[in-house]
């Protein structure tokens, strides 16, 4: 079936407006300056997560946290389970996330580390243990993985989603799923029919890779384990230079709000911009599709 020819195209602008309505995007927990300028393109209350990389320790975000919610937007921290040291130390700055960033809800990932800093091997361990619930956390995200994991398999990575969504409803939180980019859009879409099967009703936020220079997109994507997609763009041609147009966050959009617009059971409620740094223009482009879909 052809759905760009079943999906009417007033129907594909209104659904991809809302998915950034509803959307989200990302920034590093050294910017804290970030946060006005996100402030001052998108809706009071747009979500936005703080990352959690090697080089920063939790403490690094909370300047970033307050920042935002300063700002009028919500903050959502990462957690990266296997770069945490300490049980006291996650439950020291939870505690001071929730009271003085008024945070609710969290990001908890595994982090790319071969061996844990210390008690948490991986996310289900540090979901396992309630301090989530306990510190005032009322919502967790859990990651999706479109193209797979490098180093996981996905059966593997199934089973790990389902108990992780068990254990959060357990205890009381709320759940959604965040992606990884991708650059295939069929699988994306394929993935999200998947997560409509697995996890009904659970909300899905797709990951979009945003605006960026074509160098670093190529050097994130290889460290973020989109390889197959990478893959298939070599296999047309497509070189670095190409990449960062091939692939403009608006082809992705259409494609999930395509499939938003067409499967009534589709639970893709959003969007994810991966800033790679740059969230003040990422924001940018985000305002520009709603202020585009509010002069027609």
């Amino acid at each position: 079936m052809d759905l760009a020819r079943v999906a009417p195209a007033a129907d594909l602008e209104r659904t991809a407006t809302e998915l950034v309505a509803c959307g989200s995007l990302e920034m590093n927990a050294d910017r804290a300056p970030d946060a006005r300028a996100i402030a001052a393109e998108l809706p009071v209350g747009t979500r936005v997560y703080v990352n959690h990389l090697p080089r920063h320790s939790l403490e690094d975000s909370l300047a970033a946290l307050v920042a935002l919610r300063e700002a009028g937007l919500e903050p959502v921290p990462h957690l990266a389970a296997r770069r945490i040291g300490a049980r006291q130390a996650l439950r020291r700055y939870l505690e001071r996330a929730v009271g003085e960033a008024g945070v609710a809800k969290v990001l908890v990932i595994g982090g790319d580390v071969r061996e844990s800093a210390g008690p948490y091997a991986d996310g289900t361990a540090l979901l396992r243990e309630g301090v989530l619930a306990e510190c005032g956390v009322r919502e967790v995200g859990l990651p999706g993985y479109p193209e797979g994991h490098p180093s996981i398999p996905r059966p593997v990575l199934a089973r790990h989603l389902a108990e992780r969504l068990a254990i959060a409803r357990a205890q009381g939180l709320g759940v959604h799923i965040l992606t990884q980019f991708s650059f295939a859009p069929a699988r994306v879409v394929e993935y999200a029919s998947e997560l409509a099967r697995e996890a009904p009703g659970v909300p899905v936020y797709i990951g979009l890779a945003g605006p960026t220079d074509p160098l670093r997109l190529l050097r994130f994507a290889q460290r973020c384990g989109v390889s197959a997609s990478l893959r298939a763009l070599r296999a047309q041609g497509m070189g670095a230079v190409q990449l960062v147009t091939h692939t403009d966050p608006m082809e992705q959009l259409v494609a999930v709000a395509r499939h938003c617009a067409l499967v009534p059971e589709c639970n893709v409620v959003g969007v994810h911009l991966y800033s790679f740094g740059a969230a003040a223009e990422t924001a940018a482009w985000m305002n520009r599709v709603l202020t585009a879909a509010k002069r027609q």
